[in-house]
């Protein structure tokens, strides 16, 4: 009898992962547009911090928001452009625009949570839906996101935005960013299961029902998070409370990164700080290099012969065809999928950036704060 050994392995464990992706892809349940809609009132909320390039479009796509919109409140993070003078010059277009003057960062807390907080402790209406500057909503969709979560009675729902993507360098990259949450993450299962550990956001959309913000003390539960959104998503479980995340990406995008530094420093900040264990990260680590890179090394054998039978190529074009999986439901461009293992083996370095910065204490740069240097 033939023994089993790493390659059977990370061939099966490809295709149950293969199997996963494809559900996910199927039944995680998408935000809609043009949905029923909420008679609630709504605070929109937007912490920016040096985001001139951005901020014209947030606000323009914010105004074309209906009536149950009741203001829009935009934190100035103690921006060095012309950030806060852009918000005043929309705020004569439009009323609901009010520009939150910026406060000192209190030691313990990391920029956005308190930017977040600022702005709740200065919003008045039922519903507080928090926006990124670079994020652009749909018209009109704010009150169906509202509806979303009455009918779910969530008191925290988050909608994943689409990605846009410009360069060619983008295009390879970002579809990884769904590459390492969809190939583990059960989303169907989460929709129905309360674990803590399955709580997700993503911060560029996030709605919470104000009473229970408050209550639950909102933003200062996260206060020295890095990865404030998931964090936040976790933290509401562990407390009793229903956090959901919708697929998002037709009532919201958002583009994230413009250039490879900017994907480079922006996902180095969040990727070793996402991990609540040592052990979590490096398991993490040893999955995508293990099931999504090494099989290339034994394609490699087997078309040089070294390697006989299917399991070579089918551990190889696992990966490939869950990339084109996502394509299809995310929209990103199909010839990004046969180069997954060039966007893999940059996530690797990444994450080994990301930890090297954190644990040798020089720290993560985002905007010029650097975080965790001793």
């Amino acid at each position: 009898m033939h023994a089993i050994g790493p390659l059977e392995i990370v061939t099966a464990v490809s295709l149950l992962t293969l199997a996963l992706v494809v559900w996910n892809a199927l039944v995680w349940p998408r935000a809609r547009p043009n949905g029923p809609r909420s008679d609630a009132t709504i605070s929109l909320l937007i912490p920016a911090r040096n985001e001139a390039a951005n901020i014209r479009a947030c606000l323009a796509a914010a105004s074309a928001q209906g009536p149950t919109v009741h203001e829009i409140l935009v934190y100035d993070d103690h921006s060095e452009d012309d950030t806060a003078a852009m918000v005043t010059d929309a705020a004569r277009h439009d009323p609901r625009i009010r520009l939150i003057a910026p406060t000192p960062l209190p030691d313990g807390w990391k920029g956005k949570p308190f930017a977040c907080a600022c702005l709740a402790d200065a919003a008045r209406c039922e519903w507080f839906l928090f926006i990124d500057a670079d994020a652009r909503l749909a018209p009109d969709c704010a009150a169906a996101l509202v509806r979303a979560a009455e009918d779910h009675r969530s008191t925290l729902v988050s909608f994943w935005p689409g990605i846009v993507t410009g360069s060619p360098i983008e295009r390879l990259l970002m579809p990884m960013l769904h590459m390492v949450v969809f190939t583990l993450y059960p989303a169907s299962i989460a929709f129905r299961s309360g674990l803590p550990s399955l709580g997700l956001a993503h911060g560029a959309c996030m709605l919470f029902e104000a009473s229970a913000y408050r209550r639950l003390g909102g933003h200062a539960t996260v206060r020295a998070e890095l990865f404030e959104d998931t964090a936040i998503a976790r933290e509401w479980r562990r407390m009793g409370e229903r956090s959901l995340c919708f697929d998002g990406q037709d009532v919201i995008s958002v583009r994230m990164y413009r250039s490879l530094a900017e994907l480079w420093t922006g996902f180095r900040k969040n990727f070793y700080p996402a991990f609540r264990t040592e052990i979590g990260f490096w398991l993490f680590l040893l999955f995508h290099a293990a099931i999504f890179l090494l099989p290339y090394g034994w394609l490699v054998a087997a078309a040089m012969g070294r390697l006989s039978g299917a399991a070579p190529w089918i551990a190889a074009a696992s990966p490939v065809a869950m990339r084109l999986v996502q394509c299809w439901r995310f929209r990103y461009p199909a010839w990004s999928a046969p180069l997954h293992p060039v966007a893999e083996a940059f996530l690797i370095a990444l994450g080994l950036s990301s930890w090297w910065g954190i644990r040798s204490g020089r720290g993560v740069e985002w905007k010029g704060r650097r975080y965790g240097v001793r």
